[in-house]
Order: structure tokens, then sequence, then C-alpha cells
């Protein structure tokens, strides 16, 4: 059993938690139109049609593929300047813009210049991102089959058709169904627990996603069949191309794995990570793998490629013990540092809907993770692992579990 705080430190808590407030609707998980290095909602260029004009590696759905929180080298306590050499945006002086890692869609689809797709490498000739923060799997369908326009964009199935058309698509990389569960809010209600009710989340938001996994999935599904609904009207075959459907990476380490105890404040003011080490555990091992799991079927059923991300960020997770923040004595660096953003509540720093997201260092990592993947044949699917101590260079492959 967990015990109860005094009044005063209560109090300081609400406090807390009223800034919190702000992870409800500030977590959208990202997606967007970033072409090559701008933004926009296609490749412009003659219509090639299928088999013709240049190569292209697609990315479509949410924020943990768009590129949200690419912003950041790690986590530092600094408040100022470059945030010791975290901050991505910073300008000099006082001043940050943070249209210089996300562009165009700074404010809105925060689509990163090291987001999945950017980071892969050399696996096609032009890189598109169609991905958004904050979208769900209608998002994601044709306007004709239901789909809604998002932050000033038309669905992103829609979009996929003028790209379509203009280049030779290979591979369409997806990450949805986040957002749909309402990751954000268990996020938010987790925090709750640890920062003011000094109770655990898990067993409620475990009710939650189990209502709603079945109509999710079954969504998921159906924005495998719109992305193979437009590619078949642009006159692409099934097999000229490749959909690697992704699972989503743990932000945050174990209980046992937190170099910050629970029985104080250090989780929440230092660290980052208000959670406590049972909801941890949860998260990690029970929410993270359902979620794998019930992809996973979902890509087979629909003859996509499954590329399992949840153990991706072991060791680097946002309060994990295996790393450290970032300080003058321990520069951000790939191999030491985290890469998720930490939960900055009072927005000190950046924006809360950042949090919890792969930072630049897990963006480079899940691109070299998708590099890989394309590698191997497109029947086959794989988890993505990191090896303890290396950076994104350091990511292998397994078979999917």
């Amino acid at each position: 059993m967990i015990g109860f705080r005094n009044d005063s430190t209560n109090r300081t808590a609400r406090s807390r938690v009223r800034r919190l407030a702000g992870i409800a609707v500030a977590l959208p998980l990202a997606a967007g139109a970033l072409v090559a290095g701008g933004a926009g909602t296609a490749v412009a260029g003659p219509e090639y049609g299928p088999g013709n004009g240049p190569t292209a590696v697609v990315s479509m759905g949410d924020s943990y593929i768009s590129g949200e929180a690419g912003r950041w080298k790690g986590n530092s306590l600094t408040n100022s300047g470059n945030r010791t050499g975290t901050d991505r945006a910073w300008i000099s002086g006082s001043s940050y813009d943070p249209g210089k890692v996300y562009g165009t869609t700074a404010g809105g689809c925060h689509r990163s210049d090291s987001a999945e797709v950017r980071s892969a490498g050399a696996i096609a000739e032009v890189a598109v991102n169609l991905a958004c923060s904050g979208a769900v799997a209608q998002n994601v369908f044709r306007a004709s089959s239901g789909g809604v326009a998002f932050k000033g964009e038309a669905p992103q199935a829609d979009q996929l058709a003028a790209v379509a058309a203009s280049n030779n698509v290979k591979v369409i990389a997806l990450s949805i169904g986040g957002n749909d569960l309402g990751f954000a809010d268990i996020i938010k209600e987790c925090a709750y627990d640890f920062v003011l009710w000094n109770s655990y989340c898990y067993d409620d938001q475990q009710e939650g996603v189990n209502a709603k996994m079945d109509a999710v999935m079954a969504n998921v599904g159906k924005s495998v069949d719109e992305v193979r609904a437009v590619m078949r009207a642009a006159g692409y075959t099934d097999s000229s191309y490749r959909i690697v459907l992704q699972s989503y990476p743990s932000p945050i380490p174990r209980g046992a794995e937190n170099r910050y105890p629970q029985s104080d404040w250090s989780r929440y003011n230092t660290g980052g990570c208000p959670f406590w080490n049972r909801d941890s555990d949860w998260a990690r091992d029970s929410l993270v793998p359902q979620i794998a799991g019930r992809l996973k079927g979902v890509a087979a059923a629909k003859g996509a490629q499954f590329l399992d991300l949840r153990d991706m960020m072991q060791g680097h997770e946002v309060c994990a013990k295996a790393s450290k923040l970032v300080t003058s004595s321990a520069p951000a660096s790939a191999k030491t540092s985290e890469w998720a953003r930490w939960i900055d509540s009072s927005e000190t720093q950046g924006l809360i809907q950042e949090s919890m997201h792969p930072n630049y260092f897990g963006q480079l990592a899940a691109g070299r993770c998708l590099a890989l993947v394309v590698a191997q044949p497109a029947t086959s699917g794989f988890g993505c692992k990191n090896t303890a101590g290396a950076d994104q260079s350091g990511m292998y492959l397994t078979p999917a579990s």
C-alpha cells in the first residue's frame, strides 16, 4: 500500500498537477508532410507513374514517426542558452526557433529534420513525411472512405496519391493507433496518480485499453487497406513496394531500472518521469507488448511487414539507470544520453506535447531500424534492439516475438 503525503506536500502536488494537466491535450502523436528537407503535402514533379521517377520512402501516421521531440538531444536541467547542448532550436542568447528542427510544421504536425524516414539513410532517393502530431486512424483514411482532414491538411492517404503519382514509391512506413488508444490520457492519469493521488494507474488504464483495443486495431487494419487502395489506383502492384507497420517503443524503464527512487520527488522534479514502479512495469512489460502483439497480428493479416520497436530504447529511456542527464561534464551523446523526451510540465524549455516521444537520438535509432528492416525480405517481421553503450549504429534486428 502506498502511504499518503501530508497536506502541505499535497498542496504543492496539486500545483504541479495543474501544470501536468496540459498533457491531456498536448501529447499528440505526430504526423505530416516533409519532403526531403522542406515541408509540403507532396513531392512536386511530373506525373511519372509507378516504376518511374525517383524512388521514394514515405512515412505516415502519428508523432512517433513524424518526428515529435526531434528538437532535443537528451535532457538537461539547464533552462537557458542551448540547455547544455540539448536544444537544437537555440539561436543565440535567449532566442529559440523551433522551425530550425520542425520547419514550417512547427506548432503543428512537428515533422522534424531527424524523423525516422529522414534518418534511415539512402534507402530511397526521396523521403516524404506525411505523418502528423496527434493523428488518429481517421486522419490516414481517404476522404472518400471516411477520412478526416487534420491541422489544415488533407487525409494522409489522399496526400499519398499525389506522392505515388510523381515518384516510384518503394517503402511506406506506418505508425498509427497510439492516439486512438489514448496514450496521452494514459500518461496524464499515471502522472496524476504519482504526483497527487498516491495510487496506481495500471488497473484502471488496462481496463480502458482492453475496451478500446479491438476497434482500434480494426482501424489500423483499415489504414493499411486505405494505403493499398491508393497504391493500386495509382497502378502499383502489391509486390512492387512494401508497407512497414511498426509498433511503439517504451519511453520509460521498468521500476527496477529507474535511477531515481519512487519515495521522493526526484522522479518528477529532476528526472521528469513521475510514475510508480508498478505502473512503470505495467507500461513496459504489459501495455507496450500488448499493443505490439496486436499490431503484429494486423500486419500478418494485411500482408504488411512488421517492425517491433518495443525494446528500441532499452537502457536509454527517460530516467533509465544505464543513461544520464546531459551536463557540462556529460555532453549530449547517443551513447550515454536518454533517447526520449522527459515531461517538462512547466514548459520551461519546450512544449509538453514533445514529452515521452523519441528525441533526436531516438529518431536516429528508429531510422536505423527502418533501414535494417528494409534490407530484409518484405515477408519477414523483426524486432529492433540497441547494443548497450553504442549509438544508433549499434541497432540490430531479431525475429519478431
